[in-house]
This record gives C-alpha cells, structure tokens and sequence, in this order.
C-alpha cells in the first residue's frame, strides 16, 4: 500500500486525501459544465461543492465516533474529530448526511431548485466516489474478507492474508455508476430521477459489496452497511414513485 505518496522532511501528501483532492476539482469542472448547459451561474459551483465537501468529511468522521467510539467522543470531542490514523474511522451514510445538509440549505438560501440541481451533482458523487476509494486502496483501509480467488491481495498492515480488494470493486462499479447517470442524464423524465436513480444504483451496489468487505457490527445475517443501504434504497425508491406520479400527472 502507499498512503504516503510524496513525502519531502515533515512535508507529506496523503494518498486519500491527494485522490479527494482530484474528485474535488474534477467535481467543479463536471458541474460547472452542466450548470452552464442548463443557464445556471456557475460562479458558485466552487463555493458549494467544497463547503458539501468539507461537511461530508466531519459528517463521515462523527458518525464513525458515534457507532465505534462514542465513549472517547463525549470525553474529548474536539480531539477524536481529527483521526490520529489518516483517513481510518469514516462512515459514508454520516459523509452523504453531513454534505447533503450543507447542500440542501445553500439551495434554500439562494432560492435554486432542489431537484433539478440535484440531478446536476449526482453523476459527480458517483464520480467522487470511485476516484475516493482509489485513495481508499492506496492507505490500505476499507479491505474485503480473505479470499483465495486470482483478486485477492495482501494488505501488509492488516495480516498477511489474501483478501478482497474492495476498494476496487468499489471503485469500478462507481465509474460504471457514474457513466450511466451522465448518459442518462440527458434522457431523464423529471427532475429527481438522476438523483434518485444514483442513490438506489449505490445502496444496490453497497448492499452487494459487503458480503466481500470486512465488518465488524451485524444485525442477524446482514452487516450494520447492509441494514443501513436498505433503509436509503427504501427511500429512494418510495421518493422516486412520488416524483413519477407527480410527472405523469403534471402530463395529463
């Protein structure tokens, strides 16, 4: 693994958070393309992808604190906000949740419209997704259960054991992800439907991968993600019939 990729006297640069940067900057230059195609100001695609951002980042490390170490989180908040490990101890539903609050009151606050620019961003979290796990792979974290199939790979700082690189799978199906939101797009029916479609395309994908991911917490048979990604694709899908009928009704 490299989680270190430059490194010159105390002057590092992470591999996770290099990858992170790149989906940033990749995110601003997508959007700002479709904000222009559809007669949007693209001066503020900047502003709110890097406040979503950075609200994803400290929404995905409180929600880890809260499952795995509420105990050191209510008797020293401000110290295990930071992970002393790298990028170790991140949950993505508390990353969407924090960054979707973020996204949800800038559009409030300057009166856009929540569906339509919705659509605009989704194709790009699927994008920021696979390129994020890259740097997921690179630190060696977020690995799959042993395996012994041609896959496999050894995580040196977790055992010598084969295992799935999950990172990966992860990241592949994303692009995949990601190209069919951007084709489809162009196509779509109502306003919500690309979003929608990315939030039940990720919880089927998630709900897949974790019986090859490592895990810690289960509900019966099925992992504390798998419980959680059923509960998102619920209501995705609950919210994409409502939309649909309202657009065939609005036809009539």
């Amino acid at each position: 693994m490299y989680p270190v990729l430059i490194k010159i006297g105390k002057f590092q640069i992470n591999s996770w958070g290099f990858m992170m940067l790149i989906a940033i900057l990749l995110s601003i230059w997508g959007i700002s393309r479709l904000f222009k195609k559809q007669g949007y100001n693209a001066d503020i695609v900047m502003e709110l992808v890097v406040l979503s951002s950075l609200a994803g980042v400290i929404g995905a490390r409180l929600a880890y604190l809260i499952v795995y170490e509420w105990q050191d989180l209510l008797s020293n908040p401000l110290a295990t906000l930071i992970p002393s490990g790298g990028i170790q101890g991140m949950i993505w539903y508390g990353g969407f949740l924090g960054g979707f609050i973020v996204f949800f009151l800038y559009i409030r606050k300057y009166k856009l419209e929540f569906w339509k620019i919705s659509d605009i961003f989704a194709p790009f979290l699927a994008l920021s997704y696979a390129i994020v796990r890259i740097g997921c792979f690179l630190a060696g974290c977020c690995y799959g259960r042993e395996t012994n199939s041609a896959c496999g790979v050894v995580f040196p700082h977790v055992d010598a054991l084969t295992r799935h690189p999950t990172q990966l799978y992860s990241s592949l199906l994303n692009f995949l992800l990601f190209l069919f939101l951007i084709w489809f797009y162009p196509r779509r029916r109502f306003d919500g439907q690309i979003f929608l479609l990315y939030l039940m395309g990720y919880s089927i994908y998630r709900f897949i991968i974790e019986f090859f991911r490592e895990n810690i917490i289960f509900y019966g048979p099925l992992s504390m993600g798998q419980v959680y990604t059923l509960g998102l694709l619920l209501i995705a899908a609950v919210i994409y019939w409502w939309r649909y009928n309202q657009n065939n009704k609005s036809l009539l």
